[in-house]
């Protein structure tokens, strides 16, 4: 008996074991109005890995949006990700997704709830395959003083199929932020907080703990 509570303790453990990495993202989120219905909006990022010494993966993202009302936005756009990992070969990943934004409570001055969905279609230059997966996010705002709000949201990642290059079929990333929002002038606002994110794998997951800004800007 004791043997095997002993196995089953080990077991447990193994499931819950993580490998950890501390990090820094870098995000600028550039946004500006083409006319009442259409915006443009182009999001880059910087994340440093490996406790914060290199920089590991480097984001272009641009899209155009269409307001179909006050609340609701819908977008086609395209990304660009390089990824260099530690000790493993550079790649170089397009995408394309679609997205709607959308609020779900709240009039956006006081709590708001607000929900983005978008699917993505994933291609990695040199492999074959393309890797289909929704991401969901859900967050929430509000008041604190002097204009400056709290922020907190949450973002499931779900693949719909497998490839050879490592898209995972089913939920395979868990990303998720808590922190503040800024106004630095009429068109700029800084959101800085801490995000955590964890990689499920069929070995130790990999979890991020990153001390992440938003720079959004306003045109």
């Amino acid at each position: 008996g004791g043997a095997r509570g002993g196995l089953g303790r080990a077991c447990a453990g193994a499931a819950r074991a993580a490998e950890e990495d501390t990090q820094a993202w870098a995000v600028v989120n550039a946004t500006g109005a083409v006319n009442d219905k259409m915006v443009l909006t182009v999001d880059s990022q910087a994340r440093f890995t490996n406790d914060a010494s290199r920089l590991g993966q480097l984001i272009v993202r641009p899209s155009v949006g269409w307001r179909l009302d006050s609340t609701t936005t819908a977008s086609l756009g395209y990304a660009y990700i390089r990824s260099t990992p530690k000790g493993r070969p550079t790649t170089h990943e397009h995408r394309v997704w679609e997205q709607m934004s959308y609020r779900l409570l709240g009039d956006g001055k006081g709590v708001t709830l607000t929900g983005r969905t978008r699917l993505e279609q994933r291609h990695v230059e040199g492999r074959d395959g393309t890797g289909w997966r929704v991401r969901q996010q859900v967050r929430v705002t509000g008041p604190l003083n002097d204009g400056v709000r709290g922020v907190a949201w949450t973002e499931p990642f779900v693949g719909f199929n497998q490839t050879s290059w490592g898209q995972r079929y089913g939920l395979h990333l868990w990303r998720s932020f808590a922190g503040v929002s800024v106004p630095i002038s009429k068109t700029v606002t800084l959101e800085p907080g801490y995000l955590h994110q964890r990689a499920f794998r069929t070995g130790p997951d990999a979890v991020t703990h990153a001390a992440a800004v938003w720079i959004n800007l306003q045109f």
